[in-house]
């Protein structure tokens, strides 16, 4: 009797750890399950479903699928566009006569029209390079002899000409052009210089030609973070740059007049304070939903939509929601609705936050809101964020000034991807602020119709273009 109830507790205390083990087991399976699902959806993300740069795609790079709808529109210039064809010019550099000796007729049997009067002419202009791209100007300052004291003195020159030999303002500003517009490296600068003028450069010429730039481009910045602040809606976006090896960030706060680049160690409130133009904003900021953006509550927030696209498509494609395709499709009629009707009243409002509502709520029953902070899916923070923040989601449909989307400022951050990518990382930190700071004049110079090259040696000679009136809305 005793040996029977030694083998039924043995029994029982092998039932439980059977029971523990299953257990165990299953939230191992779980677990496995989770990171699995996990990896599958780091490797289904891409440019079109995140917010991953194009350059992260690789040689299997997805069927390009627009977010946007389909307007019924041919490809091309639509009617009325003005064009770009070449314009013949009223004053031409050159002009090349052809005389018409005989009669190409074939009445006449090609008579002669030499002492025939002409008529008039048929134009043609022709746009080409000129044979001596550099002109070479020589500065010969006289020397005298003073009656008075007997010393040898000397005319001064032209104020910046300090060298027997050097490059004037346009050129470097054309240099200046090359490597921080289009990226071009030192190293391949040297080579076109020598290629196209046949005159050598070193690469000091241009590290030097870019430190002035940044130096005399001091009070254009200083003007554009006074003006930044008074504009009715700024863009907001932040990105990784490698300096000397090491992760800095370069902030960009910009709007369709103006653009401002910073370099920071930092990519949250420390570095956004010390730029000194955020804190002191009062008017509309549109952003993606980096939380320190959030700190500054002198603010109106408006949320990208163009993220929230991108977010709804993965979760549409990838995991097969429903409601994710609904809001989409939701937001898109939105849009379309404030470019047909423009902004809503608080009655048609009312309706429109209601189907919000409504759709996200669909999402709810396949993800509940935890009570508790844990880890949750993708859906479930989406759903989180667009609860917790309708009104900055849909801000654009009934305030004018306010876009859809943040795509102003991505764009003008996203040309630091296509910098390192050709030029790789900044060697120093002061490098990579002089290139931000010339970046930002070449960006807020195009946005506002002047010429770079012009502006650029407006520049190098100390009277950079600074600009005056505080920036329109969108």
């Amino acid at each position: 009797m005793r040996r029977r109830g030694q083998l039924l507790q043995l029994a029982k205390h092998g039932l439980h750890a059977l029971i523990a083990l299953i257990l165990r087991l299953e939230a191992q399976v779980r677990e496995l399950r989770r990171q699995l699902q996990e990896l599958k959806d780091r490797l289904a993300l891409n440019s079109r479903n995140s917010s991953k740069p194009p350059s992260t795609d690789g040689l299997a790079k997805p069927v390009p699928k627009s977010l946007r709808r389909q307007s019924g529109r041919r490809p091309g210039g639509q009617v009325g566009h003005p064009g770009r064809t070449l314009q013949p010019v009223a004053d031409p550099d050159h002009v090349c006569g052809h005389k018409l000796g005989r009669c190409p007729c074939g009445a006449c049997s090609g008579r002669s029209l030499e002492h025939e009067p002409v008529l008039g002419y048929e134009k043609r202009q022709v746009f080409e390079l000129p044979h001596q791209p550099l002109e070479i100007t020589e500065h010969q300052a006289e020397i005298k002899r003073c009656p008075v004291s007997g010393r040898r003195v000397t005319a001064p020159f032209p104020e910046g000409v300090t060298a027997p030999a050097q490059y004037g303002p346009r050129f470097r500003a054309q240099m200046l052009y090359f490597n921080t517009q289009h990226f071009i490296p030192y190293q391949r600068l040297t080579q076109i210089c020598q290629d196209l003028y046949g005159q050598p450069l070193s690469e000091a010429t241009i590290a030097a030609t870019n430190q002035r730039a940044y130096d005399r481009l001091a009070p254009f910045e200083q003007r554009v973070v006074e003006l930044l602040p008074q504009a009715p809606v700024n863009g907001c976006d932040e990105s990784g740059v490698r300096v000397a090896k090491h992760l800095y960030w370069l902030h960009v706060v910009s709007n369709p007049l103006l653009t401002f680049y910073g370099v920071h160690a930092k990519r949250g409130v420390e570095a956004m304070n010390e730029f000194g133009i955020l804190p002191r904003c009062t008017h509309w900021l549109i952003h993606d939903h980096w939380k320190p953006y959030f700190t500054y509550d002198a603010c109106l927030h408006a949320l990208c939509n163009q993220h929230h696209l991108r977010e709804l498509k993965f979760l549409h494609e990838e995991h097969h929601e429903d409601w994710a395709q609904d809001l989409s499709v939701f937001l898109l009629d939105c849009l379309e609705r404030r470019k047909t009707q423009g902004v809503l009243d608080e009655r048609p409002f009312n309706r429109v936050l209601a189907r919000y509502r409504a759709i996200l709520k669909e999402g709810r029953r396949r993800h509940p809101r935890q009570a508790l902070r844990r880890a949750q899916s993708k859906a479930a923070n989406l759903l989180d964020r667009l609860e917790d923040f309708e009104l900055q989601v849909l801000a654009f449909t009934i305030f004018e000034e306010v876009p859809f989307t943040n795509n102003g400022a991505e764009q003008d951050i996203r040309m630091e991807k296509t910098r390192q990518k050709i030029s790789g990382c900044f060697r120093t930190l002061h490098g990579a602020r002089v290139f931000a700071r010339i970046r930002s004049y070449i960006s807020t110079c195009r946005k506002q119709g002047r010429n770079i090259l012009e502006e650029l040696e407006h520049a190098l000679v100390g009277r950079p273009f600074l600009p005056s009136a505080p920036p329109a809305g969108p």
